[in-house]
């Protein structure tokens, strides 16, 4: 090409997923250009400034790295749509709020308004791209509605679904366990997932670069992150034995762990997961299930959704429980409120619903996270609990956002550890417990902190699936 590139990328959608994708095929690409594209202003100016609309460690050294050479951001969606040989659909597919599949269906709406965009702009034969976590056979819908254009125009539709985990995202983009492409089994077919290939090859091994068929690879994405999930809510599961009966959780994972038939990883007990894609990809195949007739499959993945939804109540009784039963006027401080260490993404955050539970029973919050804002917190509060100053009044009032975790803990009844933060690990405990009411609760929601130290300075702690010293006597 005259401009010097060889392939010139689109990617529609400017958040957690196409953002990361794109700055590390740009940096590793140096003769393909990238273009990022988005209709809110807000985010693409954020792209473009030195503070990226999301926390992601890494992201900014690569991003810095590239930008304004081979790696654009920009609101014209079509001018790059028209420019572009690949060109990926990387938006939100939201679980359905109503109609149809409700609280469980994946909403594709956006997947389908970006192949009419493309459709309706093109002016050659495109590449297109599901980098977004779709239903499986979805991609047969964005053919169908590409192949509507009046223009006698080509289109091959890929399925590329990312296996990112948010906090490892840059080092999971540069040495992937392995990228997947899947593509109709046709001369056309193969010839785009090879091109697709030889982006991906200037720095993944061919080995780790696995082609399959669209359904496999739509479908492969579903499997992988309800696998993750299944493990979860096994271990939690086994942390409410633990607590019952005095066995440790951590020693469980730990004998259980070096058999290399189950492995250690996906094993930590804790709160519970959360995140934009487990739940709403267990969900989502749940419903193909259901769609498909195949009630016993559904009600086999419905449970992990329902041993986490129950890990989180759990949590929050025991707080109160555990604390004479009422926490009425009592100030708590919330360590951590994104739903993962690394990262500022607050997406159905086990934390959020042990706020929600303790604002019920009318104790007074606050919370300290290193990148969560006050704003993102109300977001997510109001979409995912409908909590908000309009349904609950008092709601802002009971709920202090502190600067740190000392102004957070003092004067507090109780601490809890929602987020694994590591700066949590290191912090003063003999002054927090000098500035608490007494009896000083710890409640650790991610097995972090030294519970032996702690109750030796005359914390009363509780941990998941750890047994408790005044419960048990023959520890």
């Amino acid at each position: 090409m005259s401009d010097g590139f060889d392939i010139k990328i689109c990617c529609m959608g400017a958040g957690y997923v196409g953002g990361p994708t794109m700055a590390v095929i740009a940096a590793k690409c140096p003769k393909v250009r990238v273009c990022v594209v988005d209709l809110n202003q807000k985010q693409i100016d954020a792209w473009n400034s030195p503070n990226l609309p999301i926390y992601e460690p890494g992201l900014p050294e690569v991003v810095d790295k590239c930008r304004g050479k081979n790696l654009f951001f920009s609101t014209d969606i079509d001018g790059e749509i028209k420019a572009a040989d690949i060109i990926f659909i990387s938006v939100n597919t939201p679980t359905k709020t109503m109609g149809i599949g409700a609280g469980r269906a994946a909403n594709v709406k956006n997947c389908e308004l970006c192949a009419r965009r493309i459709a309706d702009v093109s002016e050659s034969d495109k590449i297109v791209v599901e980098k977004s976590t779709v239903p499986v056979r979805t991609a047969q819908a964005v053919r169908r509605v590409l192949e509507c254009n009046d223009k006698g125009l080509k289109f091959q539709v890929l399925s590329n679904p990312e296996f990112l985990a948010e906090g490892t995202a840059i080092p999971d983009l540069m040495k992937p366990d392995r990228v997947l492409i899947g593509g109709v089994q046709s001369p056309e077919g193969i010839k785009a997932a090879q091109t697709l290939v030889s982006v991906y090859a200037n720095w993944v091994p061919k080995e780790q670069i696995l082609t399959t068929n669209l359904w496999s690879s739509e479908l492969s994405k579903l499997v992988a992150n309800a696998f993750l999930a299944q493990r979860v809510s096994s271990i939690n599961s086994i942390s409410a034995l633990c607590e019952a009966t005095g066995a440790n959780v951590s020693e469980i994972t730990r004998a259980v762990g070096m058999d290399d038939r189950i492995g250690k990883r996906f094993l930590n007990s804790s709160i519970g997961f959360g995140g934009s894609c487990f739940q709403k990809d267990i969900l989502n195949l749940v419903y193909l299930c259901e769609t498909y007739g195949l009630k016993e499959c559904a009600e086999y993945w419905n449970q992990v959704i329902v041993m986490n939804n129950y890990q989180k109540k759990r949590f929050s009784e025991k707080m109160v429980s555990s604390m004479f039963n009422t926490v009425t006027g009592k100030k708590i401080a919330i360590l951590g409120y994104a739903f993962k260490k690394d990262t500022g993404d607050v997406r159905e955050t086990p934390s959020m619903f042990v706020v929600r539970d303790l604002v019920m029973e009318q104790a007074k919050i606050h919370v300290y996270d290193p990148q969560v804002s006050r704003e993102d917190m109300w977001g997510e509060m109001n979409y995912t609990c409908n909590l908000s100053e309009t349904t609950h009044p008092g709601l802002e009032a009971a709920v202090t956002t502190s600067t740190d975790a000392y102004a957070a803990c003092d004067g507090a009844h109780a601490l809890a550890v929602l987020t694994e933060w590591d700066e949590f690990k290191e912090l003063d405990f003999e002054r927090i417990y000098k500035n608490m009411a007494k009896p000083a609760f710890v409640f650790d929601g991610r097995n972090i902190l030294d519970h032996d130290g702690l109750r030796k300075m005359g914390f009363e702690v509780h941990a998941i699936g750890k047994p408790d010293p005044n419960k048990f006597s023959d520890l």
